[in-house]
């Protein structure tokens, strides 16, 4: 696995790197826009960690460049601004996931991994299930044009269970595509994220949408989806 990193903060960049390569992921360095381009342009990488303010060429407009070019490399964004509609704004020119400064290097290690083990390049269609409506591009949960407030980590769950629609998907399954880093210490929440995640789905309906299989783990009721392109 390779991953390029174009972060023009040296102290933070070689920190990220020296985490990645730890775990068995090499890296390549860029502290500026123009060379995060040509570095990507020339290399295969499995994942590019895109920092947004950046001297020569800032994030956006590298992740413009590497959409346009069909460039479907995975690319997560680093950034110091946490407004919603500039995350919005981001995610619609093509980015997959975002994480603020400043953040936890186990948080970026197990996002950097889940990413990678996706291997979520293409954007995915809106997907829905019955009266839901999941937009993966926002990452955002709607119902009868509803908008749900679910936690990140419920929409992972139901994103994951979304792309696997036909499976039941254990807890340790969950845990791994979830957390990655020392998932261990996560192995008792993954049933109050399911429950929190039914309450805000199911609110003020009889639409059952995930059935447990005790013992075996979760799917979601085997009703038809549609996906959108």
């Amino acid at each position: 696995m390779r991953v390029l990193i174009v972060e023009d903060e040296k102290r933070l960049a070689e920190n990220i790197a020296a985490a990645l390569r730890e775990n068995g992921i090499a890296t390549d360095l860029a502290h500026d826009g123009e060379t995060g381009k040509h570095l990507a342009g020339f290399g295969h990488y499995d994942l590019v960690l895109l920092d947004l303010m950046l001297p020569g060429a800032d994030g956006a407009s590298v992740l413009k460049w590497l959409r346009a070019r069909r460039d479907h490399t995975p690319v997560l964004i680093l950034t110091a601004k946490d407004e919603s509609q500039s995350v919005i704004n981001l995610l619609n020119l093509g980015a997959d996931d975002y994480l603020s400064k400043p953040f936890d290097l186990g948080e970026l290690l197990a996002r950097v991994k889940a990413l990678i083990r996706r291997g979520k390049g293409v954007a995915t269609p809106t997907v829905k299930l019955r009266d839901l409506e999941v937009d993966t591009m926002t990452k955002t949960v709607s119902r009868q044009g509803t908008l749900l407030d679910v936690s990140p980590t419920e929409y992972r769950i139901l994103e994951y269970l979304l792309h696997k629609p036909h499976a039941v998907v254990s807890k340790r399954e969950l845990l791994e595509h979830l957390y990655d880093f020392n998932w261990e210490r996560h192995s008792n929440v993954i049933e109050a994220h399911i429950s929190n995640l039914r309450k805000k789905l199911e609110a003020n309906t009889d639409t059952s949408y995930i059935q447990t299989y005790r013992g075996r783990g979760y799917r979601l009721s085997p009703e038809e989806m549609a996906m959108e392109p």
